[in-house]
This record gives structure tokens, sequence and C-alpha cells, in this order.
């Protein structure tokens, strides 16, 4: 088999860390190539240096795409080769239709002039291809997170494309999506399409992939070959943090005690429509030293549940009964939940968990201005030694705390954003998605934080979409269906088949 790209000795350096030291790597055309590695690894910047978002010039090494040494100055002269990059941030204009992303700097025109016909017949065959039915002229922001993601699958397909990299491209996908996105993959590699995916889910990479890359530090330290043998997890996990990793959540003995956090009959209504219940009559407890899960297909109502709780930030005609240690609170408004000693880690750490433009030290600060000042003045070198303290303790990976939030890895964000909430010294603790988009290795740092706040006697409740990740970590499971709670498990008894049969039977009801 042909190789479709290589790339030679790639050295790029920004200021004060190196993000890739002299990475070689070889794409196979016509194959899946997976590129794995942790959070911060180097992953992203390799691909963004092969399309030109990093043009020559800026990074050291090589690049031969089919055949011929390439000098990439910009986006469009990939694009123009057929080289197409599908970032983990959506680039798509909601306020646009499907048609109008698909073109955008690409318009088809007749004499100068947009020839709409043109574009909404060839959208539509775009569309079928990558198995949507929609209306071409449907906004973008009208439908899921899932289909705009095929959205941009189907922009690359319009540009000839040669070269497909998807970077986390299921990462905010439900199971029943990314399945149907891996299967579009493989349907491309039998029409000649090269792809490379990044991805921290190994069962895709495992699924899907004909050769693995693992990128360790801004280095390549493996190739594997699929087609050779069957790849097991625990090698490439093993590649990727440097160690092995036999067990993917910590060992830990839980010391559970009284009961913290009580919710009695909740009741929810969507935010726009008040004649629709989203939340239907929830009662829960969390003890001090305990972690809870909550299991629940997308759109059973978790998040909304969460968001209800801390400060009401969803919802409407909030009904129920909240209290702490026994004794009912008001948790109207976000400030009055945080006095009450709760703290809730959103699922969108990028726009709602954290000020990206901001420096680490303001953002762990943020929520507990007052634990840095003195009378209504800032102690900026209190608010300082507050956030080395943590980029120490949880291991925030950064030159230092005056280091912009956006320049960290996810895995590290995200830390950012749990040491925000620790600061506040919670009772309770609501983490959403604490691990989504992060790799396996950051991941058991995570739970080994989630795991000393327990000890520590913290009442914490965990959603989450991965059911291994709540059957490992979790003391005992709440299961969610259709913004009710339908059943409740220890983890003794717990299992995924288990969980699954609750939703289903529940649904039949």
């Amino acid at each position: 088999m042909d190789t479709i790209l290589e790339m030679r000795h790639i050295t790029k350096t920004f200021p004060g860390v190196k993000a890739l030291d002299d990475v070689s790597i070889q794409v196979r055309d016509g194959e899946i190539h997976a590129l794995v590695g942790e959070n911060g690894a180097g992953k992203s910047t390799l691909m963004k240096v092969v399309s030109g978002v990093y043009p020559h010039g800026t990074y050291d090494g090589d690049i031969l795409f089919q055949g011929e040494k390439r000098e990439f100055k910009t986006i469009s002269d990939s694009e123009s080769l057929g080289i197409i990059i599908i970032h983990q941030e959506l680039a798509l204009v909601p306020l646009l239709s499907i048609a109008e992303n698909i073109y955008l700097g690409n318009e088809q025109t007749t004499n100068g002039v947009i020839d709409w016909p043109k574009t909404f017949s060839q959208t539509e065959g775009l569309l079928a291809k990558v198995g949507l039915t929609e209306s071409p002229g449907t906004l973008v922001g009208n439908i899921g997170v899932g289909k705009q993601q095929l959205v941009e699958i189907a922009k690359a397909l319009s540009k000839d494309v040669k070269l497909l990299i998807l970077d986390e491209p299921t990462a905010s996908l439900n199971e029943k999506e990314s399945d149907a996105l891996l299967d579009l993959l493989l349907e491309f590699k039998r029409n000649g399409i090269t792809s490379i995916l990044i991805s921290h889910k190994l069962n895709e990479i495992r699924k899907v992939a004909d050769t693995v890359t693992v990128i360790r530090d801004g280095a390549a330290v493996s190739r594997l070959d699929c087609s050779q043998e069957p790849i097991s997890e625990n090698r490439i996990v093993a590649d990727m943090v440097g160690r092995d990793l036999s067990d993917r959540f910590p060992p830990r003995t839980p010391d559970i005690g009284e009961v913290i956090f009580t919710l009695r009959n909740w009741n929810v209504y969507h935010p726009q429509h008040a004649d629709r219940q989203m939340i239907r009559n929830v009662s829960l407890d969390v003890r001090a030293g305990e972690i809870v899960g909550i299991a629940g297909l997308m759109g059973s109502g978790r998040t909304e549940l969460a968001m209800s709780i801390f400060g009401r930030t969803y919802g409407q005609k909030i009904s129920g009964q909240a209290c702490l240690r026994g004794k009912e609170v008001d948790l109207g408004t976000v400030q009055k939940a945080v006095n009450c000693g709760l703290a809730y880690a959103t699922e969108d750490r990028k726009t709602y968990g954290l000020v990206l433009d901001d420096t680490i030290s303001r953002n762990i600060s943020m929520a507990n201005l007052g634990g840095v000042s003195k009378g209504f003045i800032m102690d900026d070198n209190h608010e300082q030694a507050v956030a080395e303290d943590y980029r120490r303790k949880i291991n925030i990976k950064s030159p230092d705390v005056n280091q912009k939030t956006v320049n960290l890895s996810g895995g590290n964000q995200q830390k950012v954003v749990l040491s925000k909430w620790l600061f506040t010294d919670p009772d309770v603790l609501i983490l959403d998605e604490p691990t989504r988009g992060i790799d396996v290795g950051a991941k058991y740092e995570i739970y080994n934080i989630i795991n000393e706040l327990a000890a520590q006697q913290k009442a914490i409740i965990v959603i989450s979409s991965e059911m291994p990740e709540l059957l490992g970590i979790s003391d005992r499971i709440y299961v969610m269906n259709e913004g009710e709670l339908v059943g409740e498990m220890p983890k003794a008894d717990a299992s995924q088949e288990a969980i699954m049969t609750m939703i289903i039977q529940s649904g039949r009801q």
C-alpha cells in the first residue's frame, strides 16, 4: 500500500514548551490511521502542522503528501490538495443554513452570482452521502451536535477530500451517533478516502483503525499495525502514559458517614415552555464520603437536574425540598448555593466552567473572591499562592499560574475547574461529565482527586455518560430516564446490563 502522507522530524516549539519533538509518522493511502495520546501530548498540534494552521516556517521538518514535498502557508493550501481537518470545536455558523455552511468560502456561483439551485442540489447529494435527511435550508443551530458533526464531514466531501483528519469527532456524541460516524469512516475507507482519527475512546480505535501511532510528551513512541494482530487497549494505554495502567480506576476503601444532602419531590419545568415538565418528583440523598453516580441516556434530564439544584440555573416553576444535614436550605441563586456548601462542575467547561482568556490563578479564585481579599481589595500575592498550591496538589501541567487557561489541554482545564470549586470548600460537589474529552492518564488523576475528596467526607454526585466510569468509581448509582429516577442500586449489584434494563423497562411503562 502506497504512503499518502509522511511527516519527517517535525519539531514545533511554543514559548516555554516544546510541543513536538522530532516526530515522524507515515499514513498509508486508503487506511484509517489513529493518533492517540494523553491531553497535551501533541496530537492536535501535529495535525495543525500538516493542515497549514501552523504554516511552513513555524516548525522544523518536512511534509510529504502524495510523494511530493509540501510547504503549506495557509489552510487553503492544504485544502486545495484535499487535506481537510475537522477540529474538535465545530466551526459552523448556527444562524446560517446547512447549505450555506457547507459552501461558506467555497460558494457555487454562475457569472459571479451565487447559484442557489445548484448549491441546494449539491448539498442534498452530500447530505445523502453522510446519512442526513434534513433540508439544505435548515438552520445549523436547529440540529443536534451529532448532525452538526455530519454537516462538517459533508463540507469536507464538498472539497474533494483525499485525507480527512478528525479531532475527537465523537467527544460530544452519544453511543448511537458515535457508531454511525465510525461506520461512515469505514464507508469512506471503502471509497478510497484516507482518514486520520484522533480519539481518546480506545474501543472506537480498536473498531476502525488499521494503524495506531502513539504520541507521548511531543514524541512518537510507537506505531501499532492492527492489520497484523488485534491490539489490546492495555497495550495502547501503556504506550500513552509510559507505564502499565492495568486498573483504570484507583483503589479505594469507602468510609461513608451520615446523610449530607437530601432532595425530596423535586420538579422542574422547561425554561421556555412552562407546560413541559423536565424533572418529575426526584428524590435522592448523598452521604458524607459517598460517591453517588447518576446514569442515564442523553436527554434523560441528568444535567437539567444538576443545574436546577445549583442556584436554579435551569428551568422554571421549580418545586421540592433541598436539605443539608437535615435542615432545609434555599438554593435559589448560585451565590446562595455556594454559601450553603454546594459546588457544580459543569459538563461544558469551556463555555460555563472557565474564562478561557483569563489566567489559571484568576479562574481558581473566581468562585471565592473573599478567600483572596482583604476587605474589598484583592490580594494578588495571596491569589497567586492559592493557585500555585492547587497547581502542585492536583498536578496542573503549566509553566506557572499566570498562563491563560485557553492554552491548557482539556485534562488540565478540568483540573482548573475542580480547583475553582475546591477553593470554596464545598460539602456537596456535583461533577457533570468530569472526564469528557480527557485521556485515560488524565482520567486516572481526576479519579484520584474524586477519591481524595470522598476521603475528606465530601458528598459527591457524578453524572457520566460512560457507564464503565460510573461502575468504576461510584458507591451507589441512581438511574434516570425521561426526567425521573427509575431505579437505584449499590455498587455490588450494578452492571451495564442492569442499568440498561432499568431504562428500557421504565420506557415501556
